[in-house]
């Protein structure tokens, strides 16, 4: 009995044990169930708000700056050439590689013994010829005088024959007589024929003598422009490149010694898109005069000069599209021709525009205005010129309105957004840097051996050099073209 009861109790337990583990079970399994159910509950999205940068758009008159890049050049250069053959005997003290001449110097002399002597030779041909024509200005005149006494005597002779026809006739005179008086007469008209041809040979030999007078002139006028080739001067005040002749050198005819150039005189050519060349025409499709500035980068001393525009190509070179336009320069000082310069062209004034950044538009041309409840609305605008990471628009109808200065892929149309309107920031101070005295000495004995520099732009960076802080952005411009 004992041992039924211990039974039972035992399957008793049993049976409480495993209905607890199944209830314990249960409550795990729907405590879960009721956790996930409230985890994939849907709840209400909040909306989601983005922070912009926002420009106001302002109709304004904006001139606006075609920047390009273009070519010094010299309006008036010359070729110094030799005129001669011969030995250079003198040079000119500043006919050196940039040296600079007045008008009228003298850059050249070269030998002129040969020219000298055929000069002499030609002065003594001119007396020579001149004393001839002398010699048959005389001739002539006692030839004039010797028909003058022929004809007098065959007049004599013509009296003679009628008074002895005339004595013949009355029975006085004998016909002999007759004869002897028309043998007379004849000899007194050979005479005069005789006499006028020695005088019209006088008159040719004058002509041959004041023929060889102008002959014996243009040799001797020929000769003095030898002798004057022997020495070749300055035709303009300017600067000599291109230097090849050396005092001592034989230099043939033609033979290039040197290249003047007026540094005063100088234009920038440069060439223009078709679209941007059209902008710069005028009523009547003629060429405006507009102002230009070219700007020289030296080390950060930028040299700047202005000027105009002055004519364009007439045809385009093969192989080249757009316009080749020419500006003349002024004031340019510094600059030396082949410098490569950037170009900044004045555009006829846009009115009714507004200046926006690049990054406000899309690739269709559109930008985000801030709508009611600060909401994004896509408009579309018109784009006038583009410079540089700004953009010109027609204003339109989004004159007054705020645009988004920056878009982002999170921002499009009806989305919210937050409007940053920043004011006014102070510009950025520029970073100064302290030199050590190596560093220092270095960069100042490369400015120093630089011989491309102009002089007042070398003089502008070492003052900057020598200062006890200097610009970063100068020290970083010379260290690049060291090579550090």
């Amino acid at each position: 009995m004992r041992f039924l009861r211990r039974s039972l109790v035992g399957l008793f337990l049993l049976a409480v044990t495993a209905a607890l583990l199944s209830w314990a079970g249960m409550t795990v399994v729907g405590a879960f169930q009721d956790r996930m159910a409230r985890e994939n509950r849907a709840r209400p999205a909040d909306e989601r708000v983005f922070a912009a940068n926002v420009v106001a758009i302002e109709a304004a008159t904006i001139t606006p700056v075609l920047t390009t890049f273009g070519e010094v050049r010299s309006r008036r250069t010359l070729e110094v050439r030799a005129t001669a053959t011969g030995t250079v005997v003198e040079l000119s003290p500043n006919f050196d590689e940039g040296g600079a001449v007045t008008a009228g110097e003298l850059l050249v002399a070269i030998d002129p013994r040969d020219a000298q002597s055929a000069l002499d030779v030609a002065r003594t041909d001119l007396a020579e010829a001149e004393a001839g024509l002398r010699e048959a200005e005389r001739a002539l005149a006692l030839a004039a005088d010797d028909l003058t006494s022929a004809e007098a005597q065959a007049a004599l002779r013509d009296r003679a024959l009628t008074r002895a026809r005339d004595l013949a006739a009355r029975g006085v005179g004998t016909e002999a007589s007759v004869e002897v008086a028309e043998l007379a007469e004849a000899q007194a008209a050979q005479a005069v024929l005789s006499r006028r041809q020695a005088l019209a040979q006088a008159e040719a030999e004058l002509d041959q003598a004041r023929n060889t007078l102008d002959r014996r002139r243009i040799g001797l006028a020929e000769a003095e422009r030898r002798l004057a080739d022997t020495r070749i001067l300055a035709e303009f005040a300017g600067t000599l490149a291109d230097v090849s002749a050396v005092e001592g050198g034989l230099v043939s005819t033609n033979e290039r010694l040197a290249q003047l150039i007026d540094p005063a005189a100088l234009e920038v050519s440069f060439r223009l898109s078709t679209s941007q060349y059209a902008r710069l025409l005028g009523p009547g499709g003629r060429l405006l005069q507009a102002e230009v500035e070219a700007v020289l980068d030296v080390f950060g001393a930028d040299l700047t000069a202005t000027g105009r525009i002055t004519r364009e190509s007439g045809s385009v070179a093969e192989g080249q599209t757009g316009r080749l336009l020419f500006a003349a320069l002024q004031d340019a000082g510094g600059f030396r021709p082949g410098d490569f310069v950037t170009i900044r062209i004045i555009e006829p004034a846009l009115d009714g525009v507004a200046l926006l950044p690049a990054t406000a538009l899309d690739g269709s041309g559109s930008v985000l205005a801030l709508g009611p409840d600060d909401r994004l609305e896509a408009v579309p605008v018109r784009v006038l010129r583009r410079q540089g990471d700004d953009v010109i628009v027609d204003a339109g109808d989004l004159a007054g309105r705020e645009v988004v200065a920056e878009r982002s892929p999170l921002l499009g149309a009806g989305i919210r957004v937050r409007p940053l309107r920043p004011g006014a920031e102070a510009a950025p101070e520029e970073e100064m840097l302290e030199l050590s005295p190596e560093r220092r000495a270095a960069l100042i004995a490369f400015i120093e051996a630089n011989g491309d520099m102009p002089d007042a732009a070398k003089a502008r960076v070492l003052a900057q050099l020598a200062e006890d802080r200097v610009p970063a952005r100068v020290v970083t411009r010379i260290e690049s073209r060291m090579g550090g």
